[in-house]
């Protein structure tokens, strides 16, 4: 795996390496932290931890350049921790093992890590290389956005000095993004007094799982299967046909994937235990069929278990299933002015049922507010009609794009003269930190950008090996044509 650090160029490729030997998924951040601090004291630049976990570098203007704008180069530390289910790996104790596969760098059995890492390491790469011409520069890599842009919300206003920011934290080579969607956390919740099941009953544990997931910004729009929602469909069905009752459901287990897999526990009489399997032979067969072209790895089996304790009552039951199946997953609107862009859409993410509690979690997106809070409604409405409690959290607003942008233009200049082509302006549906910084730092000037990665957030995420070089290439070119104040 040390073959990794001899891919080109070397000093993001040996920085993304030793990402990787530290763990650091998404709340357990204390190693990282640690790591970033001790390399910027070894590359010889301030460096410090804020009061919301973040880190910041600092590098002095390379001689004659002292009169150009100040660049923030900015990127977060946390990696999404998803792993395939034969994975012993540790989030919080292990390293990542990339290797190489042809053209990209891969994880074994985890995901990569290269959403966020690419940028960190080219950031590790900045501000330890001393033959590089640059303005002021400072760095921020922020703590926890995968899980709700805990550091960027909580930035102080007057910690950053500069002028321009470089958010490194796009996934497609050649493409610049000025704008991305905000979005909110929904949470439903119910409490409820279980009830004793038959002793006569028997058992099952239904199980979803070999569906691709992904990142429920980028890969919203391609149809994807979600596991919940696919689960939903076959509970409706075998309540009202079969007699099922509904002990447990677990489903997804981050906000910002789409699920890939689900699990749900049922009691029903014994002599329907063949009918089910039956039942579950032929959705496995209908959604094989519905998902052609999309998913190709899809799995579902129903496998006999221990009798439990407790049950759902069969209203609390009937009214949170209903409520999954009527709630609004995926894309709701486009933008009109962008129709190839998603503008609105939602990921019911996560579901947690069992010992008297019912939680569902949704990812809400929209690059308009008023849309924003009009799909929070429309999930509200349908919660409250299951007696459900909703809550939102972690709100952050869409980033404007400004087509008119100083460093998006000098961005477009170099690598037309780089590359002899022209790059391509984007507004992604991704929620990006941007949005946030830009509340807080309101005249910075803003382009997001990055190499070629696929599949973030799920364990075939991967990084496009050709595409690391030219991105150092168009860095370093950028940062040493920086205007002056």
């Amino acid at each position: 795996m040390n073959e990794i650090q001899n891919l080109q160029p070397q000093c993001i490729w040996k920085n993304f390496y030793a990402l990787t030997q530290v763990p650091r998924p998404s709340g357990h951040l204390e190693k990282i932290q640690q790591f970033l601090l001790d390399f910027g004291k070894q590359a010889g630049v301030e460096a410090f931890k804020d009061n919301a976990g973040n880190i910041i570098f600092r590098k002095p203007a390379s001689p004659g350049m002292e009169n150009r704008k100040g660049v923030i180069l900015q990127a977060h530390m946390d990696m999404v921790p998803q792993k395939t289910p034969e994975s012993k790996h540790n989030f919080e104790t292990d390293p990542i093992e990339p290797w190489i596969d042809g053209e990209w760098v891969k994880a074994k059995g985890t995901t990569l890590g290269a959403d966020n890492g690419l940028g960190v390491a080219a950031i590790m790469a900045i501000m330890e290389d001393k033959t590089l011409v640059h303005g002021p520069l400072n760095a921020l890599i922020t703590a926890d956005e995968e899980t709700g842009m805990f550091g960027a919300n909580d930035l102080d206003d007057e910690t950053l000095e500069g002028d321009i920011l470089l958010n490194l934290d796009s996934e497609h080579w050649g493409k610049f993004v000025i704008g991305s969607a905000g979005g909110i956390d929904v949470t439903a919740t119910l409490g409820f007094k279980d009830e004793e099941t038959n002793p006569d009953d028997a058992a099952v544990r239904v199980t979803l799982k070999g569906l691709r997931g992904g990142h429920s910004g980028l890969e919203i729009h391609e149809g994807r299967g979600n596991a919940n929602k696919m689960m939903a469909r076959f509970l409706r069905d075998v309540i009202e046909i079969d007699d099922a009752r509904l002990v447990s459901w677990h489903g997804g287990n981050m906000r910002n994937a789409i699920p890939f897999k689900a699990e749900v526990v049922l009691t029903l009489p014994k002599r329907l235990v063949g009918a089910i399997k039956q039942v579950a032979d032929d959705w496995r067969n209908d959604f094989i069929d519905e998902y052609k072209g999309i998913e190709s790895g899809i799995e579902f089996f129903v496998e006999e278990v221990e009798l439990p304790a407790r049950q759902l009552p069969v209203e609390i039951q009937d009214n949170l299933v209903s409520a999954i199946l009527a709630c609004h997953d995926g894309v709701l609107r486009m933008i009109p002015a962008y129709p190839n862009v998603v503008e609105t859409s939602s990921n019911l993410a996560i579901i947690d049922i069992e010992d008297g509690l019912a939680t569902l979690k949704i990812l809400a997106r929209s690059s308009r507010s008023d849309m924003k809070m009009y799909i929070v409604d429309m999930l509200e409405a349908c919660f409250n009609m299951a007696g459900m409690k909703v809550e939102t959290s972690g709100s952050y607003g869409g980033w404007d794009p400004d087509p008119d942008s100083e460093i998006l233009n000098l961005l477009l200049k170099e690598y037309k003269e780089l590359f002899g082509e022209d790059g391509i302006i984007q507004v992604d549906h991704a929620g990006l930190e941007c949005s946030v910084i830009l509340e807080k730092y309101p005249l910075l000037d803003v382009v997001s950008l990055g190499p070629t990665m696929k599949s973030p957030h799920t364990t075939t995420e991967r990084a496009l090996i050709a595409t690391v070089e030219p991105f150092w290439q168009l860095l370093k070119n950028t940062l040493a044509d920086i205007p002056e104040k």
